[in-house]
C-alpha cells in the first residue's frame, strides 16, 4: 500500500506546485520538503540501495546549490529553486539533467507564451479573478514551477524508484 502511494504521490505533488504557482505565484517549502521526505521513507521500501538513495540525495543537494546561486541572480524564485532540487531526489543524477533540459524548454515556452499573452487587452469579463489579473501584469513573474512540475512528470516514469515499484 506504502509503494502504491509513490506511484501518486510524486506526481500528486508535481500538479499541486504547478497549480499553487499558477494561482498564488508561489511553491510552499511544504511540497518540497514532504518530497524529500516521501522520498526517504518511499525508496527503501522499494528496495532501491543505499548508494543510489545517496547518489539521488547528492543530486539534489547540487541541484539545490546551483539553483539558489540562480535565486539569487534573480532568475528564478527560492521554490523554484527548491522544488527542482526536491524532484531530483526523486529522479537521481541520471535523469536530472534531461528533466532540467526539459523543464528549460517547457519554462521557455511558457514565457513565451505569457510575455505574447500581456501583449493583448485584458478581458474585462476576468475582472474579478486575482490570480489570472496578476498572470496579465508585466511587473510579475512567470510561474515557472508549472514548468518544473510538467518535466517532473514526463520525466518520473523513467525513474529508478518509478521503475522499482511498478515491476515489484
Amino acid at each position: 500500500m506504502l509503494l502504491a502511494g509513490a506511484v501518486i504521490m510524486f506526481p500528486l505533488l508535481m500538479i499541486f506546485a504547478a497549480m499553487s504557482d499558477l494561482v498564488t505565484m508561489t511553491i510552499s517549502n511544504k511540497v518540497s520538503v514532504t518530497l524529500v521526505a516521501g522520498f526517504m521513507i518511499i525508496a527503501p521500501l522499494a528496495g532501491l540501495p543505499l548508494s543510489v538513495i545517496g547518489w539521488n540525495l547528492l543530486t539534489g543537494f547540487i541541484v539545490l546549490l546551483l539553483a539558489f546561486a540562480l535565486f539569487a541572480a534573480g532568475w528564478i524564485g527560492g521554490g523554484d529553486a527548491k522544488l527542482a532540487a526536491a524532484t531530483s531526489v526523486w529522479l537521481g543524477s541520471m535523469l536530472t539533467l534531461s528533466y532540467l533540459l526539459l523543464a528549460t524548454v517547457l519554462g521557455g515556452i511558457l514565457t513565451l507564451s505569457m510575455l505574447a499573452m500581456r501583449n493583448y487587452p485584458w478581458p474585462v469579463m476576468l475582472d474579478n479573478v486575482p490570480w489570472i489579473a496578476r498572470l496579465y501584469r508585466v511587473d510579475k513573474g512567470i510561474p515557472y514551477g508549472i514548468a518544473l512540475g510538467f518535466a517532473g512528470l514526463i520525466t518520473y516514469p523513467s525513474s529508478q524508484i518509478w521503475l522499482a515499484v511498478t515491476t515489484s
